[in-house]
């Protein structure tokens, strides 16, 4: 579903990722795991297109997407929920989602809001609320239904947990397990790295813009390496 390879980006000529390379396939999900500064940010940036990459490629669903802007991307199939949910705050919860399908998706706007209103149904509760006014865990769940709108192939989340209390992120995963069971491919990005390699089936731990860890969850999560490094043990 998506390949990168040797991939790297930066900002005003200084290199943040340095010579990427990572695999997601269909039906899977794949964590990618880091602290802050690591480069996960800009890994998801330029995937989508918001940042261009400048050696490298991204293959995705077969084609080659490096050096398409961000809404051809999208209308491909790659749906970015960015960290920090950017919803819009002064628009409801429904409008919100619709914008969701702004670029793909459109004519099945309505049988894409009821299934985001199944999955979340405190979304739909909410409907006609102002999304500013809703809780950080509400709001992280209306991000993810507005990607879920334009009905993905694969979709990334960054850092979906920041912020929220763990009862919240217990949820959260939750959650994101129930729609990657529907077979959606999806690309996590966190630092959360306990739960994440409890949902993942796969993962890559990056370091200062480049990977240095990879492979199965279950592998990672006995790794001593990675227990020393991010779990403190």
């Amino acid at each position: 579903m998506l390949s990168v390879r040797d991939l790297v980006s930066g900002y005003g000529g200084v290199p943040v990722l340095r010579g990427i390379s990572l695999d997601v396939g269909p039906g899977e999900v794949v964590a990618v795991l880091g602290a802050n500064g690591v480069g996960k940010t800009t890994l998801n940036a330029t995937i989508s297109g918001l940042v261009r990459a400048t050696a490298g490629e991204i293959v995705f669903d077969g084609e080659r997407i490096d050096g398409l802007a961000a809404p051809q991307i999208v209308r491909r199939g790659l749906v970015h929920v960015p960290e920090g949910r950017k919803i819009f705050p002064n628009l409801s919860v429904r409008e919100n989602l619709e914008l969701g399908s702004y670029t793909r998706a459109k004519p099945n706007r309505a049988r894409n809001l009821e299934r985001v209103f199944e999955t979340f149904p405190r979304l739909r509760e909410r409907a006609a609320q102002f999304a500013g006014t809703l809780s950080g865990g509400e709001q992280q769940m209306l991000a993810i239904g507005r990607g879920l709108m334009g009905e993905p192939k694969l979709l990334i989340l960054d850092e979906p947990s920041l912020g929220l209390s763990p009862l919240l992120v217990d949820e959260l995963f939750r959650l994101i397990a129930e729609i990657a069971k529907g077979g959606l491919a999806v690309m996590l990005v966190e630092q959360n790295v306990v739960q994440s390699l409890e949902l993942a089936d796969r993962a890559y731990v990056l370091e200062n813009g480049a990977v240095t860890m990879s492979g199965a969850a279950r592998d990672l999560a006995a790794n001593p390496e990675l227990e020393k490094a991010y779990l403190g043990m």
